[in-house]
């Protein structure tokens, strides 16, 4: 008998170390050894991504730049709440008194099966890395990959959709200049703002579950515009983008939302403003306030009070330093906890908070697009959507004069994916049951 139960025991043990999942839930997946992941089930999930993303980033933009406060030469009166969703339209700060042309009214800007949906700044960066990972068979770009990728794929002359930091980095690379230079603080004053917290998420998706490899070949792409608590906010969106394959597709949503948060959030540095700005808007949350008082509360802790160490305002910048990367990240967190999980209350939310709105709502339209896959998207929002999307309405020199379809967009994220499993995780391609396995890193 005492046989018997220790060949039970041993057999329980054995399994429990070899432990593997399917996409499990937030509360076990972490301490698993390995992870199953379905191909087919992740190109949907990409496709859900795109179509997520563009949903949110067309939607932001109706009210990009709208309402930024009331600091500097640039004043916009009081914030947007609630009762302004389904209201007119306001001018944003450099519309000469005329409101949005995408929506007359605050609302969902949509492209039904017949139409296409156009590249934007929030976009089209991480649709070229995607394309530079596929064309050059890669798991990791290299300096003069990305040199060579901007130089062809941005327009050079106005309007080429690049501002600030991004510009910055565009025109030295352009004078011979190679990353991760051109986001160094020395030659690029611009680092912190239009930096590469839009433009990188789509790495942790490139690296499902594991965080060190997604920010490990997102550094060079994220340095490439980015230094300093900007390049942490970075690390931070790649870092909830690979955790979101830990979590259980059965599992409440505001619980698999927060506990990616929450682990992405030990990544950042006790010393820098994003962390306390995480705990600040999540503890704003808890209380129970309003979003609306608490998108108020951080207007006043961190543009008029300049706390936790966010000193924007003191550099008299255009706009208060409207785009930068800090306050933004703020804002996004309080459509992200405030949202709950909910793709549609978490884009609203994530529209009517200021500052650069199409910012936040595109990261997130995104991750929660990816998290619930492109069936998802459309049962939340009960319609079907076009999956054309033109790459060439911002960025230029790519196959069939810039049309492509969200099918063939993640087929080839499926590619980069293969490669990254092989080569930078010692994983496998379980080319048989069409899955990743993946190890998961202790």
């Amino acid at each position: 008998m005492k046989f018997l139960l220790f060949i039970l025991l041993f057999f329980f043990l054995s399994c429990k170390e070899k432990t593997t999942i399917e996409n499990s839930g937030p509360s076990n997946n972490h301490e698993a050894s390995q992870l199953f992941i379905s191909k087919e089930k992740y190109k949907r999930q990409l496709h859900g991504f795109w179509l997520g993303q563009c949903i949110a980033n067309w939607t932001g933009l109706v009210t990009e730049m709208d309402k930024i406060g009331n600091i500097g030469e640039i004043q916009t009166g009081a914030f947007y709440t609630r009762e302004d969703w389904g209201q007119p339209d306001q001018p944003s700060i450099w519309a000469e008194g005329v409101p949005s042309d995408l929506s007359p009214t605050i609302d969902f800007v949509f492209r039904d099966t017949s139409e296409v949906w156009g590249a934007d700044d929030d976009t089209d960066i991480e649709y070229m890395y995607q394309y530079l990972h596929y064309t050059f068979g890669t798991s990791k770009l290299t300096p003069e990959q990305i040199q060579n990728g901007w130089l062809k794929h941005i327009i050079h002359e106005e309007e080429n959709f690049l501002w600030v930091s991004n510009q910055k980095a565009f025109d030295l690379m352009k004078d011979g200049m190679l990353p991760p230079e051109t986001g160094d603080p020395s030659n690029n004053e611009h680092y912190e703002m239009i930096d590469a917290q839009l433009t990188t998420e789509i790495f942790g998706l490139f690296a499902p579950g594991r965080t060190d490899v997604a920010i490990d070949i997102a550094r060079l792409p994220i340095q490439t515009t980015a230094r300093k608590e900007a390049e942490s906010i970075a690390q931070f969106y790649v870092a909830m983008h690979a955790l979101a394959s830990l979590t259980d597709d059965s599992g409440d949503m505001k619980e698999r939302v927060f506990w990616i948060a929450d682990e992405a959030r030990k990544n950042l540095s006790e010393d820098e403003y994003p962390a306390r700005m995480y705990d600040s808007v999540k503890a704003l949350y808890h209380s129970g306030v309003s979003w609306e008082a608490a998108r108020d509360s951080i207007y006043e802790r961190y543009q008029v009070n300049q706390m936790d160490g966010y000193e924007i305002t003191s550099k008299n910048l255009y706009c208060n330093g409207c785009f930068a990367a800090g306050i933004n990240y703020a804002a996004s967190l309080v459509s992200l906890f405030y949202g709950e999980g909910n793709i549609i209350e978490t884009i609203k939310i994530g529209a009517l908070c200021g500052w650069d709105s199409d910012n936040p709502t595109a990261t997130w339209g995104g991750l929660l697009g990816f998290m619930i896959g492109k069936d998802g998207v459309e049962e939340a929002f009960g319609r079907k959507f076009s999956n054309q999307f033109n790459i060439h309405r911002t960025r230029q020199n790519f196959p069939d004069d810039g049309l492509n379809t969200f099918e063939r967009m993640a087929e080839m994220g499926l590619y980069v994916v293969d490669k990254i499993v092989v080569e930078q995780m010692g994983g496998k391609v379980d080319d048989k049951k069409n899955r990743w396995i993946i190890p998961i890193k202790k």
